[in-house]
């Protein structure tokens, strides 16, 4: 088996070696495949986590 790093291909909704697809169209790089596996869940988990976190801050700041 090979070993990572490992990248989440955007364009070919695939994970991929380092030797992959182009920069721009991948998210990475994860230690494991399995990471690499979950990268839009994480994504959408720590997009969420930030904009709670937004809300949060303009909610305490009214008028900023």
């Amino acid at each position: 088996m090979a070993e990572g790093p490992w990248f989440y291909c955007l364009k070919h909704r695939t994970v991929e070696p380092r030797d992959g697809c182009a920069e721009r169209h991948r998210l990475g790089p994860y230690a494991t495949r399995q990471e690499a596996e979950n990268a839009l869940q994480s994504v959408a988990e720590r997009e969420e986590r930030l904009s709670a976190e937004d809300r949060a801050w303009r909610e305490g700041h009214p008028g900023d």
